[in-house]
């Protein structure tokens, strides 16, 4: 039995250090383990050990909690079913691999009937027929706190069109899809419609904001990014998907990569209704896009020598470039000026207020 006197809160490690300190301890036994802890998702080669050689796969796994990761009072059970699938197919498509299967897990309080289970399940299966994935299992039981959604996704890819976190090298580009920030002042609006209501009764306000309600309730997996650069000829050293904010992201590349890392504030694409609601929020537009996380864009590093494919291109922004691991990880501000790059983005374990 542990000794009370020696406890520690989980804040004080936080949602990666917990991940650190329990894989630290994680001992890998089977050749088809390929990659285990540590990157977007797991990598399996089924063919291990048979002589053949074959597609490998990918498996994540992510979990939603109400109270923690959604609020029901503005979250519609259909929009949650689409976005609990997405946001874990986002993570196979970060590793360049294409999702083929899910499974989905739900614990459920006996506050939902079964047409809510309905109507969640009708999301996840638009989200399944647009992306062309098959949901084939899960389990359900009942819980005492409220919604819990675990889902599972598994992909597949050759071996070599396999990007992880840790390819990135010194002088590569950091690259990213997209636009940043729309899902955290969407999530905004949301929080301040919700406690306008509370108080006065009066209906909710969303007009004009469609595009970053969008962004928070009903976001897209890249799948659209990683077809282009198979077009462009152009395979990311480095690859991320973006669920903690950018600056979180980043470091976490250049850590796995052994690099530093040096973004630039005047590249960072920030779509101008993002940009307006967040100074009428009387937030700095750049801090939301470092640490709003939730966009689900990808994020990632390519060759010098890549950069005439790219250029140009309206989907795609150059907002940086790795760099010795001696530089640390850097933020050039508009005037010139360096800052420490730090991950402020969202962390599971960390207290709030």
């Amino acid at each position: 039995m542990a000794d009370p006197s020696s406890r520690t809160e989980l804040s004080a490690l936080g949602e990666f250090g917990l991940i650190e300190r329990l894989a630290a301890r994680v001992q890998l036994a089977q050749p088809s383990t390929v990659k285990g802890i540590g990157d977007d998702a797991a990598v399996i080669d089924p063919s291990a050990g048979t002589g053949g050689q074959g597609l490998h796969q990918v498996v994540t796994t992510d979990m939603l909690m109400e109270g923690v990761h959604f609020d029901l009072s503005y979250m519609p059970l259909k929009h949650l079913g689409y976005k609990a699938i997405v946001v874990n197919l986002s993570d196979v498509y970060a590793m360049n691999a294409e999702p083929r299967q899910v499974t989905v897990a739900l614990a459920l309080s006996n506050r939902f009937p079964v047409e809510a289970v309905d109507e969640l399940y009708e999301g996840m299966l638009l989200a399944c027929r647009h992306y062309g994935v098959d949901l084939v299992g899960g389990d359900t039981c009942s819980s005492r706190s409220g919604l819990v959604i675990a889902v599972t996704a598994i992909g597949a890819a050759k071996p070599e069109e396999l990007v992880y976190r840790s390819g990135a090298g010194e002088h590569d580009l950091l690259v990213l899809s997209g636009d940043l920030g729309g899902a955290y002042m969407g999530l905004q609006v949301l929080e301040r419609e919700k406690a306008v209501f509370t108080e006065t009764g009066a209906q909710p306000d969303l007009a004009g904001h469609d595009y970053i309600l969008e962004r928070q309730l009903k976001p897209e997996a890249r799948k659209d990014i990683v077809a282009l650069l198979k077009q462009l000829g152009v395979k990311p050293t480095a690859m991320i998907d973006i669920s903690d904010g950018l600056a979180s992201e980043a470091i976490h590349i250049a850590r796995s990569s052994g690099v530093g890392v040096r973004l630039y504030d005047e590249k960072l694409p920030i779509d101008p209704h993002t940009f307006s609601t967040a100074r009428d929020f009387h937030l700095d537009p750049t801090t939301c896009a470092l640490s709003g996380g939730e966009d689900y864009e990808l994020l990632f590093t390519v060759r010098q020598a890549d950069y005439e494919a790219i250029k140009g291109n309206p989907n795609l922004t150059v907002v940086g470039h790795m760099t010795d691991a001696n530089s640390g990880y850097r933020l050039v501000d508009k005037q010139g000026g360096e800052h420490e790059l730090t991950a402020q983005g969202w962390d599971a374990f960390l207290k709030k207020g």
